[in-house]
């Protein structure tokens, strides 16, 4: 198994985490929409590839908080953040997001969330922390983004199809209204697997009527290899593109 996943401008050590780099994070690390100004929240950060790809794209010029509850994740994401080129910009922060305080009001929040409701208990604690709800579920996760969201602010994440309508009834009866939902397909002719997702809460959002934008991105091309869209998404950050 890698000890770490190389990017164009960072590396991220993962051997620590109960959870290694993988599409999800890379997806929602590149697609989530940066704002102009104010600070970011990274829940559940694990190996911190998320944050490091926030803080890439943004030059260092965001603030980010990146809590994440595993001690031995915790701690190779700071160091992960301590060797790369934007030290600054990410402080990490072990501890429980539930129990997280802060004066703090984020313009942005991501999160690659637990998400198994109802899959057996993994035999590894890590593991089953980092994949089942039990740890963090949907309804406490909403809340506690809205109460530490900006105004205006976005809340942007990534989920399997499988958990796409249990967490869409639980975050528009917390308020919540989607502004974005791409639809993620591994090769063209496969079902959605996942669902990229930007969320805002609904009184603010039903002032401005805005629409729901609806995307979808295929991952390989019918010949097996990645796609044009799925390069351009990921261009800045791997090797190969």
């Amino acid at each position: 198994m890698s000890a770490g996943f190389q990017c164009k401008q960072f590396y991220i050590a993962h051997q620590s985490c109960a959870m290694k780099v993988g599409t999800d994070a890379l997806l929602l690390g590149a697609w989530a929409q940066l704002p102009t100004c104010g600070a970011v929240l990274d829940i559940g950060a694990g190996s911190g590839i998320i944050s490091l790809m926030l803080a890439q794209r943004s030059q260092g010029a965001l603030a980010i908080s990146a809590v994440e509850l595993d001690d031995a994740a915790a701690t190779q994401a700071t160091d992960n953040v301590r060797h790369s080129p934007w030290p600054q910009a990410i402080t990490v922060i072990k501890g429980d997001i539930l129990t997280y305080q802060t004066a703090q009001r984020y313009a942005l929040i991501v999160s690659n969330p637990p998400f198994f409701q109802d899959a057996l208990v993994s035999p590894d604690r890590k593991r089953q922390q980092a994949r089942h709800t039990q740890s963090l579920p949907f309804p406490a996760l909403l809340s506690k983004a809205s109460s530490v969201l900006a105004d205006d602010g976005q809340f942007c994440l990534i989920l399997p199809a499988a958990s796409q309508a249990v967490f869409m009834q639980a975050a528009q009866a917390a308020g919540w209204y989607c502004r974005q939902l791409c639809a993620i397909r591994s090769k063209a002719e496969k079902p959605v697997s996942r669902y990229l997702q930007r969320w805002g809460r609904g009184d603010l959002v039903a002032k401005r009527c805005d629409p729901i934008q609806h995307d979808s991105l295929i991952i390989h091309d019918a010949g097996g290899g990645y796609s044009a869209a799925y390069r351009a998404l990921l261009r800045d950050f791997y090797l190969a593109f």
